[in-house]
């Protein structure tokens, strides 16, 4: 295995344990306040993600960046300066985005639920959005420090941070909505609202855990000041605009998924009733926004995390004309989504019921299950649009990337509300995938016509990783079949685990094998695989 893709995992673990937790924890979650709680949840937490984006707006890897970069050249000073401005300007940043979203909440509740009559009224989701809000206070500025240390090529505070705060936030998720609903006989709305401000007591124990890291490196940053030369006089309005001519690229992958999602709130509850749909709609929306999300969006985190951090080395390469070598570069970014996020998300579509049924319950199942196999393979287009973004940015065509996401964001606007008409819940996942699948044909367009990238050897993998993925699926049926004449998966929650289990195992063993004895994950990964190889001979 490759420098680059080993010390990526090692960088992409903590992120990926934290996603992990950030799905495991919705099975209690989901015990403790069901659908209807699900989607008050996903409700509120969309704008909120979308503000926290908008008010960092790519600032803490733009620091990391900015950061590196003084460092490389002996001016540790200006690095500094840097950090305590961009500090400030994030808790500004923050404090308004807050008020912006405490008082609009009620607005923005209203124009999503158009009916009192449902269990989940405009006031309920009001009630949570103000509660997630409070967030947006201290997280801009807490991330800026983590940008810091990354700049200073510290990965240590960043990821611990990370699991700490996720932690503490699921602690009290959980541990607040027990005692809510079952010891003080309080309301759903409630506990869910508490569960959501649970976002701020995380960040609190981050900012902990980053003060402690400070404090022990305080030292030595101030050592590599009082050491250095040379500083470049900028002023601060010349860091600010150096910054953020960083910083615009990135926010525009992370806007994409909660945009996507926010014109289903704004779309779905109305377009659901008017097609007389009332009585699903609830299930569905929680589905789709809160626990339907969190599988499938689980599969593309290794596979992007591995995929993105090849960028730097890619916009060396691109800078330095070295054709062959970012030609290799944009290929083995492409495969590894490819190689791992196509069998994961087929999977997840052939053991739908089983896995819904599983981690949450098997009520409504005939819903939830079906809206899961829609939705998994959309995880492929998520992954591909954010690679093909970060390609874009590595060869200096980042403001494509922006036409790109407006592009099908237009499509989902135009289409969403017509498409949940004709297919119901599903239409809403026709609509994310018709977005997505626009912007990632603009994307691949533009890299081939900016540099002439030839996408054959991409495509002829692709191909085998296909046939792989249909063997995998056949063994998943027939399995599906013989332990359909021992146990009733599709109908007690027990038997639906011991499926998903044998399911899951058995795909996965089948397709691993087959591309570890083709040499096909070597070819991708640029190297052996100790891990697999270990328990897999050729």
């Amino acid at each position: 295995m490759s420098n680059i893709v080993r010390g990526t995992m090692l960088l992409t673990g903590a992120s990926f344990l934290s996603k992990f937790l950030g799905m495991i924890y919705l099975v209690p979650f989901n015990a403790l306040v069901g659908a209807e709680g699900g989607a008050m949840y996903g409700y509120a937490y969309t704008p909120y993600s979308i503000f926290i984006s908008i008010s960092t707006v790519g600032i803490p890897v733009a620091v990391s960046k900015f950061v590196s970069k003084y460092n490389s050249l002996g001016d540790y000073e200006t690095g500094m300066r840097m950090f305590k401005a961009g500090s400030t300007l994030m808790l500004g940043t923050g404090f308004v985005a807050f008020l912006i979203l405490f008082f609009s909440a009620d607005w923005l509740a209203q124009m999503q639920i158009t009916s009192d009559e449902a269990e989940v009224t405009a006031e309920d989701i009001a009630f949570v959005t103000r509660m997630v809000s409070i967030a947006l206070i201290i997280i801009p500025s807490m991330s800026i420090v983590r940008g810091f240390f990354q700049g200073h090529q510290s990965m240590g505070p960043t990821a611990v941070s990370q699991v700490v705060e996720q932690i503490v936030r699921i602690a009290f998720i959980l541990i607040g909505s027990y005692v809510i609903i079952h010891l003080l006989g309080g309301s759903i709305t409630t506990a869910v609202g508490f569960s959501t401000f649970a976002a701020f007591i995380g960040a609190i124990a981050s900012c902990i855990v980053l003060a402690m890291y400070w404090k022990k490196r305080k030292p030595y940053l101030q050592r590599q000041i009082a050491q250095q030369r040379y500083t470049y006089d900028f002023k601060t309005g010349e860091l600010f605009k150096e910054l953020f001519r960083y910083a615009g690229p990135f926010v525009i992958v992370g806007l994409a998924i909660p945009l996507y999602q926010l014109i289903d709130q704004f779309t779905f509850q109305p377009a659901m009733v008017a097609s007389g749909r009332n009585d699903v709609w609830i299930p569905a929306a929680a589905a789709i926004l809160t626990y339907g999300h969190k599988v499938v969006i689980i599969p593309m985190t290794i596979a992007t995390g591995l995929s993105l951090a090849m960028l730097p080395s890619l916009t060396e390469s691109f800078t330095k004309k070295n054709n062959q070598l970012f030609t290799t570069q944009i290929n083995q970014a492409l495969q590894i989504i490819l190689v791992l996020v196509i069998p994961a998300s087929v999977g997840i579509a052939i053991l739908s019921d089983e896995a819904y049924g599983s981690l949450y319950d098997m009520e409504d199942i005939a819903v939830t299950g079906t809206l899961l196999a829609w939705y998994a393979p959309v995880a492929l287009l998520f992954a591909l649009f954010t690679v093909t973004s970060g390609i874009l940015q590595g060869i200096d065509q980042q403001n494509y990337a922006v036409i790109s996401l407006l592009a099908g964001l237009l499509a989902k606007v135009l289409l969403n509300s017509q498409l949940i008409h004709m297919f119901g819940a599903k239409g809403a996942i026709f609509g994310t995938a018709i977005a997505a699948g626009i912007a990632v044909l603009l994307n691949f367009w533009r890299i081939k016509t900016a540099i002439d990238f030839e996408f054959k050897q991409t495509i002829k993998r692709t191909m085998l990783i296909v046939i792989f993925t249909l063997i995998m699926c056949i063994v998943v049926w027939i399995l599906k079949g013989i332990m359909g004449l021992f146990i009733p998966y599709e109908e007690e929650r027990w038997a639906a685990i011991v499926m998903l289990v044998v399911g899951a195992s058995g795909g996965a063993v089948v397709y691993l094998a087959l591309a570890y004895s083709s040499t096909l994950l070597e070819r991708i990964f640029g190297g052996r695989i100790p891990l697999v190889g270990r328990f897999l001979r050729r």
